[in-house]
């Protein structure tokens, strides 16, 4: 039992019954004080069961995309067939967000992909800024853009298995978690300006 091992470990040391307490209280506190912080709600598509309450990936991208209010940055493998995700980027654009977009490239220009994620974006969000991971040394040789993450803002990150498609958002069995607030939302922003900025990934 912890307390068993706290009480243990306390009688090993000189520390007065008082200081223990003050640090306990200090614990607690600093406790509280990071759950107030920040929040982890888990996301799920897919059946469904009466134990957990859980919210759909495209409500809380859509949520996400819709509180942005001066940056989004979004990782996937490919991307298509996501009208309602399209409108709410193109929304978010029109109220002066700045939108972000890492994608997997299709073959023929270094990537994985038969298709050309790309392009489709770029028809779809015209004002997205869409960036690339072509240039991959050792041990990154053949490597593939495979994370699926949103952050907004640095204040709000989403992490998920569900890539930007119809059947993902819809169909699929996906999870994943959606963080806000602390240091995690704004360590994966801090994170993803860096290598935009060690031209890891670029623009295109």
């Amino acid at each position: 039992m912890a307390l068993d091992r706290l009480i243990t470990a306390w009688r090993q040391t000189e520390i007065s019954g008082d200081v223990l307490a003050g640090i306990l209280v200090g614990a607690a506190f600093a406790r509280q004080q990071a759950q107030r912080e920040s929040s982890v709600e888990l996301v799920w598509t897919g059946p469904t069961t009466p134990f957990v309450a859980t919210r759909r990936t495209e409500q809380v991208l859509l949520d996400l995309i819709g509180n942005a209010q001066s940056d989004l940055f979004l990782v996937s493998f490919v991307a298509y067939d996501v009208s309602s995700v399209v409108d709410a980027l193109n929304a978010a654009t029109a109220r002066g967000v700045a939108i972000r977009i890492l994608l997997e490239t299709s073959t023929s220009h270094g990537g994985s992909l038969p298709v050309d994620p790309i392009a489709t974006m770029r028809r779809c969000v015209p004002s997205a800024a869409l960036y690339v991971w072509t240039d991959r040394p050792a041990p990154f040789v053949e490597g593939r853009v495979h994370a699926k993450v949103a952050v907004a803002d640095g204040n709000a990150a989403f992490l998920t298995s569900a890539n930007l498609t119809g059947h993902a958002l819809e169909k699929n069995m996906e999870a994943g978690v959606v963080i806000s607030g602390g240091q995690i939302p704004f360590g994966l922003r801090a994170h993803l300006q860096a290598l935009v900025d060690m031209n890891i990934i670029r623009q295109v």
